[in-house]
């Protein structure tokens, strides 16, 4: 049995040789790697012996060639192919273990100058990734190192791999060619190439939206159905998840995450995140039903329930801090569907231990969790796709300009910057009144921006809320005044609102008219 070996990320790779070595499996490697195989002691050979060809041009002409190609491509079970390998000379090659030119590192390098990205394109290796993973009956090929204990404890228990890890193998090769090609296409196709700057230390400008866009997942699980019962799904995550999102989840327990539960646990789990004080998030059909800050997760979630008992119930709740055991008693006390916090007391775990069908998913937050969301968003258009930059904006203080004659208080400029934080995760038209760090009313996902308001209210009512002294937040301009009276007849006594509309002036004479505060956001929130 031979193995080939040529290996840009050399992590783990000299234990991976001697294993085999002492399995009496021949070596043979290129460059760098034989280099330092045979510093290690290990017999190898070089790619240049097996040619007899020596490598050229810096490197970039070493493994093209048929004695490497005939050895890893050769059926085994194909006399023909046997004899053309006898008659050449050629030695089959059963095992290839090879990982790229570091592609995707060097172009993310601030600075990264297009003669560093060309350079960083392997080609032979992923020609013999291809070879190797084509005849995967025959070969085995190794691209990753978490595979090396998995190839070692076969070749140990049985002399050879398996069909089924020879497969595996093959598929994860493909896949990570594909990923390869991806970023390289992505790239290249994103440069705004200018002739006349073309020089070694040239750093090209590049499109924030790529020519072709190559977009990577993986698999986490197939799910029962989708959005309804008749329709299949799958849940699939980034091949590098962000730390802190939903797709880095554990589920310690409950039934499994249906397709709604992923969706609405990730409007719950981005909106939740978004605030730096201790927070809870109640979310229902995707939309915030509940949401408060409080000196601990106890107070918020009894702040966030209050504002919509009736949509709370089998609703998705996140927290961004975690869940102790009284704020696990008073949530245990309502029908969820799904419960989300960084971490669980022993104490909160053991109470939802009967509560069986409870999904509990733990999410680990890294330090600076607020600055930790995705950089694009997607959306599925008839035989197209939609993409943009995530709406990250972060309104502060300073942004604020208020438009009327009465001045928002202390505390009022406090809610409103709770209210358009939370309007921003409500699906349009947004109406949010808030008070004392706490939503009091939510209108979301209406035809118009008036239904929005009176449908915000009519939920305060319900929850026997008062809107008396509270703030609003609405995600996008009011068109008429009709809405702003609307909101100022609930109780509301100071307004956000993006601004630009047409008749900005007609509304804000009606504040004015009204005796309310009214700032202008100066950037809206739509959100379908």
């Amino acid at each position: 049995m031979r193995a080939l070996i040529s290996v840009s990320d050399k992590t783990g790779i000299v234990d991976l040789a001697k294993e085999l070595h002492a399995l009496g499996v021949g070596l043979i490697s290129t460059g760098g790697t034989a280099k330092l195989l045979a510093e290690q002691g290990l017999p190898v050979s070089e790619v240049a012996e097996v040619t007899g060809f020596p490598e050229m041009l810096d490197g970039r002409v070493k493994t093209l060639h048929p004695k490497v190609h005939g050895g890893l491509l050769a059926r085994r079970d194909t006399p023909e192919h046997m004899a053309a390998l006898q008659a050449h000379g050629i030695d089959t090659i059963d095992l290839l273990i090879v990982n790229l030119y570091p592609f995707e590192a060097t172009v993310a390098k601030p600075g990264c100058t297009l003669a560093d990205a060309i350079e960083n394109i392997d080609i032979g290796g992923p020609a013999m990734v291809r070879s190797a993973a084509k005849n995967w009956k025959d070969v085995g090929i190794v691209t990753d190192a978490n595979q090396y204990a998995d190839v070692i404890a076969e070749l140990k228990a049985n002399g050879k791999l398996s069909d089924k890890l020879r497969f595996a193998l093959s598929v994860a090769a493909f896949n990570r060619i594909s990923q390869y090609d991806g970023a390289i296409s992505n790239y290249l196709s994103s440069v705004n190439f200018e002739a006349e700057k073309l020089s070694e230390d040239y750093v090209p400008e590049r499109a924030q939206f790529s020519g072709q866009f190559n977009e990577q997942y993986v698999k986490v699980q197939d799910l029962r159905y989708g959005e309804n019962s008749h329709q299949q799904a799958a849940w699939y995550r980034d091949l590098a998840p962000a730390a802190g999102s939903l797709a880095t989840g554990v589920q310690l327990q409950g039934k499994e995450l249906s397709y709604n539960n992923i969706a609405d646990a990730d409007a719950a789990w981005e909106c939740v995140k978004s605030f730096e004080t201790t927070a809870c998030v109640i979310v229902k059909h995707a939309n915030p039903c509940g949401v408060a800050v409080g000196a601990n997760p106890l107070e918020a979630y009894s702040k966030a329930f209050q504002t919509d008992p009736t949509s709370a119930f089998g609703g998705i709740i996140a927290f961004n801090r975690p869940v102790d055991k009284a704020a696990a008693e008073a949530v245990s006390k309502q029908f969820v569907e799904v419960l989300m916090a960084p971490d669980f007391s022993a104490e909160a775990l053991e109470v939802f231990k009967s509560k069986v069908n409870v999904r509990l998913m733990k999410i680990a937050l890294p330090a600076n969790y607020g600055d930790v969301r995705n950089a694009l968003e997607t959306k599925r258009v008839g035989s197209g796709l939609l993409l943009q930059s995530a709406d990250n904006h972060e309104l502060a203080l300073a942004d604020l300009k208020i438009v009327t004659v009465k001045q928002p208080t202390p505390e009022e400029l406090n809610d409103l910057l709770f209210a358009w934080k939370v309007a921003k995760f409500v699906k349009s038209n947004a109406i949010v009144f808030c008070k004392n760090g706490m939503t009091m009313g939510v209108g979301a996902g209406q035809m118009s921006r008036l239904d929005s308001a009176r449908i915000a209210s009519i939920k305060a009512e319900a929850a026997k809320l008062s809107l008396q002294h509270t703030v609003v937040a609405s995600d996008a301009f009011f068109p008429f005044r009709d809405g702003l009276d609307v909101v100022v007849d609930a109780g509301a006594t100071c307004v956000a609102q993006p601004g630009g509309s047409m008749r900005d002036q007609e509304v804000i004479d009606a504040a004015n008219e009204r005796g309310v505060a009214m700032v202008f956001t100066g950037v809206r929130h739509f959100r379908h």
